[in-house]
């Protein structure tokens, strides 16, 4: 005897077996009992959410020679034909191979004769949405004025599709996901009857993994008791057919992210690929491990919304003290759009390496969330006593190029390091009075006014270094070429020139250059009063 898969051996057979669709299952069988029951039903809901095995039972209910409150009793003529698909009265149709025109009309000539046995002939159009436009518009005319011993049942898992001028002549009935807690129910009787040993937490993985699908559950068990057949099923081994991953590496690859450890990143996700796990249903579980984390901080009592054990609850709760609800809504943001690109990608581990360094290093990226995390990433710093170096993300979070230097007061820039490693002592240059104060007022205020260019300028103009370049004159020094090409545009110069003379109320014009190789950036710039106290000598200053 051939084999007979699992979700389609345990299908309801009466609806007292359907199992999360109670709103449904008692509307149709108080129909059946009070005989007010309708000629035209549209099921709609995801897959394996009982539409199909509903309406099959309906069908039986509608035409069973002794129903019992409101179900069928399964064990008459009609009852057994129906459920052997021998009962003419019952037409299951696949609309996703017969959508054309020819198909409906059929249909609208059968219905013209009137059941062999039974009381109604019931119609099942399975995705219904697949029909073609010209086959709605034959099926219309049917479906408003059927013959009284007629009943269509329209199911579709895209209701979106489905014509207006149909909806409006169906019952609509929306089914539910069903609740992990009901699919783990149903898969412990099932394993009990079918005397197979099963660890309860990879009933719960199961149960969790079919996404609300009593189908895809028993799928699921069908497929790993058959590559395990005669052995006791373990988490483990649920998690090693599924290509699923352990909830501590979750844990791991957050605690890496948190730390700014991409290399560790990296290797995690290597040994996921050793390993042969699937990298898409890595990405989809990493998400909702976010979510958790995200509802503990929250949310009011969420241990009863994360739906798992003490241990790995209590490293949640552990997790999420090390983060704040921003970071975590950005990090499920990278997630989400990275789940979506993964649907059609080749190089999926590439895709999933290039997130992990998003997450890892939020400079990268330029939105509020990116920002908000490294501004709160400068705090930590500044809290723990640690230095602020310029040149990374924390100088370009606080300023966009503002340069920190020393000594600051007299016009200094940041010291350089030779070949040796020792530091080389900085250039004193001396200049006119009028020329420091203009390079002393920019340079104070260059953050301030880099944060007023546009969206699209403003990140050219990181690491960048102002300089005196003669009366009422200073010359940007960009390091980066591409952003030099970008930076020294005369439109961008001329609004900062505006900016400038508005808000300070100084007509001091810019210049731009891009700094050569080698050159030193360390020179301190004073007036020629305070290079004459340090030399004890006369000074000359050159003209420009």
């Amino acid at each position: 005897m051939s084999y007979t898969a699992l979700y389609r051996k345990w299908r309801p057979a009466v609806f007292d077996d359907v199992k999360g669709q109670d709103h449904i299952v008692q509307t149709l069988k108080n129909q059946i009992v009070s005989g007010r029951v309708g000629h035209a039903y549209l099921f709609c809901g995801t897959r394996g959410t009982g539409k199909t095995s509903i309406a099959k039972i309906f069908a039986k209910a509608v035409n069973c020679e002794h129903p019992v409150d409101g179900s069928p009793c399964g064990e008459c003529p009609v009852c057994r034909a129906i459920a052997g698909g021998a009962s003419m009265n019952v037409v299951e149709i696949d609309a996703a191979s017969n959508n054309g025109v020819e198909n409906i009309r059929d249909i609208r000539e059968q219905v013209q004769y009137p059941p062999t046995d039974g009381r109604y002939r019931v119609y099942i159009i399975d995705e219904v949405h697949m029909l073609s436009i010209g086959a709605f518009n034959a099926l219309l005319k049917t479906l408003e004025e059927p013959p009284s011993y007629v009943i269509f049942i329209l199911a579709t898992t895209e209701v979106h599709k489905i014509p207006v001028t149909i909806l409006s002549r169906c019952q609509r009935y929306d089914f539910k996901r069903i609740p992990a807690e009901t699919i783990a129910a149903r898969l412990r009787e099932v394993t009990q009857a079918e005397q197979i040993e099963i660890e309860e937490k990879a009933v719960l993985y199961l149960a969790k993994a079919a996404d609300g699908a009593f189908r895809d559950a028993l799928s699921l068990l069908d497929q790993c008791i058959a590559f395990h057949f005669g052995e006791t099923l373990t988490y483990d081994n649920v998690l090693d057919i599924l290509g699923a991953v352990d909830q501590t590496l979750f844990s791991r690859m957050f605690q890496a992210i948190m730390d700014k450890r991409t290399k560790d990143c990296i290797l995690i996700l290597e040994e996921m690929v050793v390993q042969g796990r699937e990298l898409g249903q890595f990405v989809n579980d990493f998400i909702w491990y976010l979510r958790n984390l995200l509802l503990v901080q929250t949310a009011e009592d969420a241990a009863g919304l994360v739906d798992m054990s003490e241990d790995n609850l209590k490293q949640l709760l552990e997790d999420g003290k090390r983060t704040d609800g921003n970071t975590l809504i950005r990090q499920i943001r990278v997630l989400s759009e990275l789940s979506n690109q993964l649907r059609y990608a080749s190089q999926k581990r590439i895709l999933i390496e290039i997130a992990l360094i998003k997450l890892t290093k939020p400079e990268m990226e330029v939105n509020i969330d990116s920002l908000l995390e490294r501004v709160a990433s400068l705090e930590a710093r500044f809290e723990e006593g640690l230095p602020v170096r310029p040149g990374g993300y924390e100088a370009q979070a606080a300023g966009y190029g503002q340069v920190a230097a020393v000594p600051e007061a007299l016009g200094g820039q940041p010291e350089e390091a030779g070949s040796s490693g020792a530091a080389i002592p900085p250039k004193e240059v001396a200049i006119p009075p009028a020329q420091l104060e203009d390079l002393k007022l920019i340079r104070n205020e260059w953050g301030n006014i880099v944060r007023q260019m546009g969206m699209s300028i403003r990140p050219s103009f990181r690491d960048t270094v102002v300089e005196p370049s003669g009366d009422s004159c200073l010359c940007i020094v960009f390091s980066d070429p591409i952003n030099y090409a970008i930076g020294n545009r005369p439109s961008v110069i001329g609004s900062l020139e505006r900016y400038v003379a508005e808000k300070y109320g100084k007509s001091i014009y810019f210049k731009t250059r891009q700094r050569e190789t080698g050159e030193r950036a360390n020179t301190i710039y004073v007036s020629d009063e305070e290079l004459r106290e340090k030399i004890h000598m006369d000074i000359s200053i050159e003209e420009d």
